[in-house]
């Protein structure tokens, strides 16, 4: 589109509150969701800062709907600490993009045994 508008993105990061960190070489996976049809999008890794290196979707390729995120956050601690998954595995969060021009930030604040998100700026 024409104009100084900016387009619409999604990012997102990782804190990991058991440590205090960002939670670096988390994988993270993208899906557009059809009701109950999930089709993956893309995959991302958290860089040093928790964060990705560039938006999930941005411009054209954010469309509104229903998406989910799933957070590896098992594999993460698994590695980090050395030992099996304790609790959780994936976290999933789905959500809804209702403006296509927005910014949607979603953080994700995990540990082993719980997490919290919530919609971001």
């Amino acid at each position: 589109g024409a104009g100084m508008t900016t387009p619409g993105r999604l990012t997102t990061h990782v804190l990991d509150t058991a440590n205090g960190t960002p939670a670096k070489g988390m994988t993270i996976d993208l899906y557009r969701v059809n009701g109950e049809a999930a089709v993956f999008e893309r995959s991302v890794v958290t860089n040093d800062d928790g964060r990705c290196d560039g938006p999930l979707l941005e411009g054209e390729s954010l469309a509104e709907g229903a998406y989910r995120l799933n957070f590896h956050v098992g594999e993460y601690f698994s590695r980090i600490n050395g030992k099996a998954v304790e609790f959780l595995d994936v976290v999933a969060v789905d959500f809804r993009v209702s403006d296509s021009q927005a910014h949607y930030h979603v953080p994700l604040l995990v540990s082993p045994f719980g997490y919290s998100t919530y919609r971001g700026s």
